[in-house]
């Protein structure tokens, strides 16, 4: 999409100067459009962020329950209950009742889901790499710091946890 004016297309205004001075603004508007940017790239595959998210965290194998799973990924829990129905749809996911417990179950990822896994990452890693082909290897290193020292100071979630 050329941004350059025409005659039948004036320049398009940008943002304030208050604006383009807010971090807050510059991470949510990035935000969005890394986001528009792995939606569109997803597409041919039939899934979207949010499978690649619950088969990431399935393959760490830490959390097998759809409640353990909704709360790590910071989900509705009836959102996640659909997008495991299209995975055990798609063959990538499955779901048994826990023996121990008849209320919950246990989701576990298929060899279909880990091949599906291996294309998604490939496109997101693609779709990162174009995103921030204007920073150098060290600069996106040290944007990745700064974005996981702000994640972990706001959510508990994000914090690693030292390895038994």
């Amino acid at each position: 999409m050329s941004t350059s004016p025409t005659p039948e297309a004036p320049a398009r205004a940008g943002p304030s100067q208050e604006l383009l001075l807010s971090t807050a603004f510059l991470l949510k508007r990035l935000g969005w459009a890394i986001k528009e940017r792995t939606h569109e790239a997803l597409d041919s595959t039939g899934m979207n962020p949010w499978h690649h998210a619950v088969l990431s965290l399935l393959e760490e194998g830490a959390r097998e329950t759809q409640g353990t799973i909704a709360d790590a990924l910071g989900y509705d829990r009836s959102q996640l209950v659909g997008l495991l129905d299209e995975l055990e749809e798609q063959g990538l996911v499955e779901r048994r009742r826990d023996p121990d417990d008849r209320r919950r179950h246990l989701v576990s990822m298929t060899p279909a889901g880990k091949e599906a896994l291996a294309r998604l990452r490939a496109i997101v890693k693609r779709v990162e790499k174009e995103f921030l082909v204007p920073l150098d290897a060290d600069e996106r290193r040290t944007l990745h710091a700064l974005l996981l020292q702000l994640a972990c100071h706001h959510d508990a979630r994000y914090v690693k946890k030292p390895k038994p």
